[in-house]
């Protein structure tokens, strides 16, 4: 048998993660600043409104994404919610620079509450559709070639992050916003709506997605070796208890290195400017040259997993990842003022999760039927998402009460005990024989 994956039509599916990665980047690198510098609110009450969607994907993601699996619309099983959630996320989105420009130039107490309230319809449209949009890749693609195609789906998303970033610090350099009592989030708000609205436009047009899953859910059949489950006495499909115990180590994993990773994510910015005086510009710098390394190493990654697994790609990336932020920790010790040497340290982050994030998503999947794939793409959001609503609380407390020279060592601690866990790890895992460049998206079985 030879299998194949089709890279223009996984590009394509990406772009729906383009989109909803755009649009992260955005909300952790600007909310905070927003919430800190126009609305006056200290790192503590800060960190548990940014946990809100974290706290409200704990429910939606998985919800939604079992919701899916069941949805027999034309359009197909994730598309209505793609579509619907990124135009009500379009219309909210604009309405935060709009409120941040009017509490800044008359503060009052309404205009707190009505910016909360959007930002919470927001993050409720938001986590309507992520898991759907995620689970689309699987939906299309046979699972021996899951891990190349997200490869390309987190590329996808990376260039979806390196866009806003290239454009923030183009818009809100440290020349432009220097003495500026207020920075206009607006035009960037406004770019990053376009970019969501334009590239889920090009997905719904090309891709048509019901035809495609059924033709996967025929291939999978003819291929029941692929399915990790077992039949019980009732005919029902189980998990055996060691892909159970596997499958649970995997989702431990995935919360721990999240909690580290997305603690640098939310206070990037604000560690910057307190312990290094940089501004959002040039704080995001950093965060590009973190995705562009990132990028450079999708490729290589996919050759590297085809050559040694799953697993051992993300043991080597949570090792990488956790020195990264450890040398981090050790220079904040001794320096207060940010070297160009740290853009070294910041490409080596991007490859370390690169290294993560192409495989631990496949690994998942990998355990579940086609039909349960909305299912099982809600456990790995429920364990990200579970982590990522502890950590903005605790780091932000951490902050504020001990030191901002804490954030790197906190992140270190939780990523390097992701390293025990995924040890455990047992299932998901496919070898295949690497080949070069983007055929080594590619399998033959």
């Amino acid at each position: 048998m030879n299998l194949k994956l089709n890279n223009k039509r996984t590009i394509l599916v990406g772009l729906a993660f383009l989109s909803i990665c755009a649009f992260w980047q955005m909300y952790n690198s600007v909310i905070p600043k927003i919430l800190t510098y126009t609305f006056h609110l200290d790192e503590t009450y800060s960190g548990v409104i940014m946990a809100a969607d974290n706290v409200l994907a704990l429910f939606l993601l998985p919800l939604f994404g079992a919701i899916s699996d069941k949805s027999r619309s034309r359009m197909g099983r994730r598309m209505p919610f793609i579509l619907c959630g990124t135009g009500c996320a379009v219309l909210l989105m604009m309405l935060l620079p709009i409120l941040d420009n009017s509490y800044a130039a008359h503060p009052s107490v309404t205009k707190l509450v009505l910016f909360i309230a959007v930002l919470g319809l927001l993050l409720i449209a938001m986590g309507t559709y992520r898991s759907p949009a995620v689970a689309l890749m699987p939906d299309v693609t046979p699972k021996p070639l899951r891990s190349r195609a997200n490869a390309i789906i987190n590329l996808m998303g990376a260039v979806g992050g390196i866009l806003y970033l290239v454009i923030t610090s183009v818009l809100y350099s440290s020349s432009r916003v220097a003495g500026l009592e207020h920075v206009n989030y607006l035009p960037l708000f406004a770019i990053v709506a376009g970019i969501m609205a334009v590239s889920v436009g090009i997905l719904f047009a090309t891709i048509r997605e019901k035809k495609l899953h059924e033709e996967n859910m025929a291939l999978e059949a003819e291929h029941p070796e692929w399915n990790l489950a077992e039949v019980d006495e009732s005919g029902n499909e189980k998990l055996p208890p060691a892909v159970r115990r596997s499958l649970g180590f995997l989702l431990a994993s995935i919360a721990l290195w999240f909690i580290g990773y997305n603690a640098i994510e939310t206070w990037f910015t604000t560690f910057a400017d307190k312990m290094w005086g940089m501004a959002l510009g040039d704080a995001t710098l950093c965060l590009t040259i973190a995705t562009a390394g990132a990028i450079c190493s999708y490729i290589p990654v996919g050759i590297a997993a085809s050559r040694v697994g799953r697993r051992r790609t993300i043991l080597f990336g949570v090792l990488l990842l956790t020195a990264c932020f450890a040398a981090g920790y050790i220079y904040t010790l001794f320096n207060h003022t940010f070297h160009p040497a740290l853009y070294a340290l910041f490409a080596l982050v991007g490859v370390a999760w690169a290294s993560i994030n192409v495989n631990s998503l496949p690994m998942v999947v990998e355990m579940c039927r086609g039909s349960d794939v909305g299912k099982f793409t809600g456990y790995y959001y429920t364990a990200s998402m579970a982590a990522q609503t502890i950590t903005p609380i605790v780091a932000g407390y951490l902050l504020k009460h001990v030191s901002y020279s804490v954030l790197f060592l906190y992140s270190a601690i939780f990523v390097g005990l992701a390293f025990f866990t995924m040890l455990m790890v047992r299932h998901g895992d496919v070898k295949v024989e690497a080949k070069r460049g983007l055929e080594a998206f590619d399998v033959d079985d």
